[in-house]
């Protein structure tokens, strides 16, 4: 399958079948049946979504048959942001209704990872331990709202230390391990955890790292800790005398191992979970969302949305310190097999998760558009080399996934398979630009807003703009949305992270450009956006346009301002081994950007190096790097503690140096 390299050209259609037997058909059918509402197109359900906010939220309950032990009297109290209240008077349990699905032998849950070979947990055996589990917390006197912090990989011990903190009311927070150990405290000290699960070590690209002594570390700063549970990952036998009232995974199994799982019924807003903001400034926001708004919310996302049926396979990859780790574990809501992976998904070659998913059978295969462009550039050959028969979908998340990206699918992995570019946040802990299994997929374009989600592109005025780039907003409440942030108790620094711009509209800190088909493009950070004469551009485009330069393997484009009418526009990439920067190299990329971006966003300078910094979770520090280059001290620009190679940062700080001394 050959197509040229061109935003929007389409790519795939979905077959009748496929729409035909799609949840989302499903629902509108029902729609029609039970409320006599009939939709031609999903644009025109997207557009009932949003105008009837209550109709439609109230419709997703009752479609998916929500068990609420008392009633709610009313769908939406207070129609503003902030300030909204959802489903006055329910009360519910998040775990309860993922454990509707009685599937006994089952595969719930499938994993493979560096240390463990591939394996599997039946629903059965996952409601037992959860119950064990539960009644382990409860037996420390947890109950409802108190918090459960995990410092812990991927791992199914994780789901089901998860799902016994929901089934009580305790509210969960989690942190990869791979995190430093000030970021995992700064985390943790916030919320007051009164039990901390963790793993004892992890291995990654076939290395092995001890976590024990960083544990201890972490009981000492969190005063509030009463027990640790140590789950056994690296070794099958850690040593925990050094640590304090700490007991193993397998001991608080078996002291519980006859519990009959019971599930707390608690208000549709009581908190769920607390998620944090990337923490590249300052302290990160403690981001609360709430039982019910999450189980309406992911019901939605995942059975409407990413069309996941009980015979599904579902798997993303991601780390427990990434909302696409509690997107995975939503996946049981729709009674589909959810797989896990813990390790380097490069390792030991950029082959690894497709393995996984052919002897996984895989239906739907969640990476993100850096994994996607790593394969393109190792060569991989995925059709070639794996049977992918069971691949229905793939989704692609983190960054905005280039036109190469879209078309390396089709070309590489399935011509047809449905592919599905996705973009949300932590902050609302789902996708609010994404998937339609009623929808064609175009080069380049997020195939559709999310219903129930009022995405607009706002130009500075605040008036709504069609076919032009401007801030991604959402105009009408949703569920998910924070409830608050922990320790914000008058709701200054929601309102400041969310409402600063645009009066009672959530601005999300993204660019968008809704196309006339209803279709998106997302461009990156708005904060991170250059402008140039006039010309706005997100650095995406920019990243999207070196990726047709063989040399370059990674990019950061940063725009200084030196005057009210001049800015200095260094670009920073990682070269591929054995490469070399030199004046053909330079051309090239100049050349590059003049034709596909515009000849005002050439850089005025390009410069090597070895890595970029990044966030734990992968994200360049465009925002925070632009601060260092202007003079902001490091302590006050970055959380080195949230960064996956924090000495990475003295090469920027040494280029702010030679700046000042004019040499750059």
């Amino acid at each position: 399958m050959t197509v040229d390299k061109v935003e929007g050209k389409l790519l795939w259609e979905p077959s009748q079948e496929l729409q035909s037997k799609s949840n989302l058909k499903k629902f509108m059918r029902w729609l029609e049946e039970t409320r006599g509402l009939h939709f031609e197109t999903y644009d025109e359900l997207w557009q009932w979504s949003v105008t009837s906010v209550e109709g439609f939220w109230s419709a997703v309950w009752h479609f998916y048959d929500v068990q609420a032990k008392t009633p709610y009297d009313a769908v939406l109290v207070n129609n503003r942001m902030p300030g909204a209240k959802w489903f006055k008077g329910a009360e519910l349990n998040y775990a309860e209704h993922v454990f509707r699905h009685n599937a006994g032998d089952k595969a719930a849950i499938m994993y493979k990872t560096e240390v463990r070979p591939q394996g599997e947990i039946s629903w059965y055996e996952l409601k037992k331990k959860t119950a064990a589990i539960a009644a382990y917390l409860k037996s420390l006197g947890v109950g409802p709202g108190d918090r459960v912090a995990a410092y812990v990989s991927n791992i199914h011990e994780t789901i089901t230390a998860f799902l016994a903190c929901a089934s009580i009311g305790a509210v969960w927070s989690s942190c990869a391990p791979e995190f430093g150990i000030m970021s995992v405290i700064d985390r943790f000290k916030q919320i007051e955890p009164k039990v901390l699960f963790a793993v004892d070590g992890y291995r990654y690209g076939g290395k092995n790292f001890d976590r024990l002594e960083l544990v201890a570390k972490i009981q000492e700063e969190l005063p509030t800790l009463e027990k640790t549970i140590i789950i056994p990952y690296l070794n099958q036998h850690p040593n925990v005398n050094g640590l304090t009232d700490a007991v193993l995974w397998d001991e608080a199994l078996e002291e519980n191992e006859d519990a009959v799982l019971r599930f707390e019924a608690v208000p549709f807003e009581h908190p769920l979970w607390i998620l944090y903001s990337s923490g590249t400034t300052g302290k990160p926001k403690a981001i609360v969302q709430s039982q019910g708004g999450i189980l309406l919310e992911h019901l939605k996302l995942g059975g409407l949305q990413n069309d996941l049926k009980p015979e599904d396979r579902f798997f993303w990859y991601t780390t427990t310190g990434w909302m696409m780790w509690n997107v995975v574990v939503s996946g049981l809501l729709a009674g589909s097999t959810i797989l896990l992976y813990d390790g380097n998904p490069g390792y030991p070659n950029a082959e690894t998760l497709w393995k996984f998913a052919e002897s996984t059978k895989m239906t739907v295969f969640g990476t993100s558009a850096s994994f996607i462009t790593a394969c393109m550039k190792a060569g991989v050959k995925p059709k070639e080399q794996f049977d992918l028969s069971s691949l229905k979908s793939l989704g692609s998340t983190g960054s905005p996934l280039p036109v190469s990206g879209f078309e390396w699918v089709y070309e590489e992995v399935k011509e047809d398979l449905w592919l599905f570019s996705t973009s949300g946040g932590t902050d609302l802990c789902t996708a609010f630009v994404g998937g339609s299994p009623l929808l064609p997929v175009y080069a380049g374009e997020l195939q559709a807003r999310a219903l129930g989600a009022a995405v607009r592109a706002f130009d500075e005025h605040g008036e709504e703009r069609i076919d032009e780039i401007g801030e991604l907003v959402i105009t009408e409440p949703m569920p998910s949305m924070p409830i608050y942030f922990w320790n914000d108790e008058k709701g200054e620094r929601y309102l400041d992270s969310y409402f600063d711009v645009y009066p009672d509209v959530w601005r999300h800190g993204d660019f968008i450009k809704i196309t006339s088909r209803g279709s998106a493009v997302i461009y990156g950070r708005s904060d991170a956006t250059i402008n140039r004469g006039g010309i706005r551009m997100g650095t995406s485009e920019i990243y999207s346009a070196l990726e047709r330069i063989p040399e370059v393997v990674d990019s950061l484009v940063v725009d200084i301002p030196v005057s009210s009418e001049k800015s200095y526009m260094p670009l920073f990439i990682v070269l591929k081994e054995g490469a070399v920067l030199n004046d053909d190299v330079k051309t090239r990329i100049n050349q590059v950007i003049r034709q596909n971006c515009s000849p005002r966003h050439v850089p005025n300078g390009i410069f090597p190096i070895e890595e970029l910094p990044k966030t734990l979770n992968g994200k360049k520090l465009e925002v925070p790097i632009k601060k260092i280059l202007m003079g902001t001290p490091v302590e006050k620009a970055v959380n080195l503690g949230s960064l996956a190679n924090p000495a990475s940062i003295e090469f920027f700080v040494e280029f702010k140096q030679r700046m000042d001394e004019g040499l750059e």
